[in-house]
């Protein structure tokens, strides 16, 4: 079995503006194994947006090869994309968009019932997940009781509940203090690894890329070693 978590082979995007196109992606390609934490470097609108989203099965791209699991994601109908992303890819963005109308572990409950497990069950997960990431006593509370970064840690494990393959995260921590963005991603680091999820984290935070794994740089609309 092939430890290659996420695949992205000449992965090619452009967009019509105006009289001309703006070609973003000229061929990105990059593999990333299960539990490795790769940094996405660029400068703002190189196009690590337009990565991510695509890889995440969010947008299309113009051609190029998306392989997540060793699964080929070419030629899917839009139902097929939206189940694969529901069981294989997780997403943690800069603002945490959880529901002001759920607690911390319907938050983190509810992407699993959706999935179709139990209520039980998902919150089980939840419980489980919130407690390693240091929330065990804030279940009940709702996002307007939590601090910017438990909010982040609900995102978080919103984002791992149906146990992805591949994590996504777009500037996970621009939103927070120094010291509590270093204690939210020390949390993300772990658990990736523990659990064997490969992550393309996009930042411009130096400090945070050299705790990854690697890094690799977006220029030109190709990926480069960083």
């Amino acid at each position: 079995m092939s430890n290659t978590a996420l695949r992205l082979s000449d992965v090619r995007k452009g967009f019509d503006m105006g009289r001309g196109r703006l070609e973003v992606l000229r061929g990105a390609s990059v593999e990333i194994a299960r539990g490795e934490v790769v940094a996405l470097l660029g400068p703002s609108g190189a196009g690590k947006s337009t990565l991510l989203h695509i890889a995440g099965l969010l947008e299309t791209a113009d051609s190029g090869e998306i392989a997540i699991g060793g699964r080929s994601c070419a030629g899917l109908s839009d139902s097929e994309r939206t189940a694969i992303r529901r069981e294989t890819v997780g997403f943690v963005y800069q603002f945490h968009n959880l529901l002001p109308e759920f607690s911390a572990q319907d938050n983190v409950a509810l992407p699993q019932m959706v999935a179709g497990k139990t209520p039980d069950k998902a919150r089980e997960r939840a419980r489980d997940l919130l407690s390693r990431l240091g929330l065990g006593q804030r279940l009940d509370h709702y996002p307007a009781q939590l601090s910017g970064g438990e909010q982040q840690r609900v995102a978080i494990a919103r984002a791992l509940a149906n146990n992805p393959k591949v994590l996504y995260a777009d500037e996970p921590t621009g939103n927070l203090d120094e010291a509590t963005a270093d204690a939210v991603f020390a949390e993300l680091l772990r658990i990736a690894r523990e659990d064997g999820v490969a992550a393309l984290i996009a930042t411009h935070n130096g400090a945070l890329a050299d705790r990854m794994d690697r890094r690799i740089l977006m220029h030109n609309g190709v990926l480069e070693a960083g």
